[in-house]
C-alpha cells in the first residue's frame, strides 16, 4: 500500500505512486485577476496623464500671469520726463509785432515789395523800409528770397520771419540793429499761405512733449 493511502482505505480508493495529484484552478478566476490588474493599470495611466495636463496648463497660466505682472510693474515705474520750462530755451522767439521788417524787391517785376509788405503787415509784422533791393542783391537772388539780420537774429526774428516765406535763405550781416530784411528773389510767387504760416509759427512756439524716461 502506498504511503499516500489514508489509513483504513484500500481497494478502489487506494492511491498508488509517490506524488499527489495536481489540482488546477478554474480558468475563470485567472481572467478575473487579469481584468482587475488591467483596470488598475488603466486607471493609473489615466490619472497620471490628467496630472501632467493639469501641470502643463497651470504652468502656462502661471507664466502668463508672471509676465503680465512684470509688464504692469514696468509701466507703473515708467514716468515721463518733465517737460522743459520756458527758462530752458536758449532764446525766446519774439512775436510778429516785435519784429520790424524791411522789404526789398530784387526782381524785374514792379510792385512786389509793396504788396508783400502789406501782406506781412496784415499778419502782425511791423513794416520798416520798402523799395528796390540794394545793388549787391538787385537781380542777383535766384531763389524765393533772402532774410538778412544781425547774428543775434539768426535763431529769433529771422526764424519767425522764415515761416512766412518757404525756401528763403537766412544770412547774417554786420548790422547792430534789431530790424531784419526780406529781399524778394526771382523765384518768388507769393508768401506762404496764412494757415500754413500760422501752423509753422505755432510749431516753433509749442512746448516740447515729455519723453518717457524708461
Amino acid at each position: 500500500m502506498s504511503m499516500l493511502t489514508p489509513p483504513g482505505m484500500g481497494g478502489k480508493y487506494r492511491i498508488t505512486g509517490s506524488k499527489y495529484p495536481r489540482m488546477r484552478r478554474p480558468r475563470h478566476r485567472r481572467r478575473i485577476v487579469l481584468a482587475a490588474v488591467s483596470s488598475v493599470v488603466a486607471l493609473g495611466l489615466a490619472g497620471w496623464g490628467t496630472l501632467q495636463l493639469i501641470d502643463v496648463f497651470s504652468g502656462d497660466t502661471a507664466k502668463r500671469t508672471a509676465l503680465a505682472n512684470a509688464r504692469t510693474a514696468s509701466d507703473a515705474n515708467c514716468e515721463p520726463s518733465p517737460s522743459p520750462t520756458p527758462t530752458t530755451r536758449a532764446k525766446a522767439l519774439p512775436k510778429p509785432g516785435q519784429i520790424t521788417v524791411n522789404v526789398y524787391n530784387a526782381t524785374p517785376r514792379d510792385g512786389l515789395a509793396k504788396t508783400t509788405a502789406d501782406e506781412l503787415e496784415k499778419r502782425g509784422f511791423v513794416i520798416g523800409k520798402v523799395g528796390n533791393a540794394p545793388e549787391e542783391y538787385d537781380k542777383k537772388v535766384p531763389g524765393t528770397g533772402i532774410l538778412l539780420g544781425a547774428p543775434s537774429a539768426a535763431d529769433t526774428s529771422l526764424t519767425v520771419l522764415g515761416t512766412q516765406l518757404a525756401g528763403a535763405t537766412s544770412k547774417a550781416d554786420t548790422r547792430t540793429t534789431k530790424d531784419v530784411d526780406l529781399i524778394i528773389g526771382t523765384a518768388f510767387k507769393e508768401l506762404a499761405g496764412q494757415k500754413d504760416a500760422d501752423q509753422a509759427l505755432a510749431t516753433l512756439t509749442a512746448p516740447a512733449k515729455p519723453a518717457p524716461s524708461c
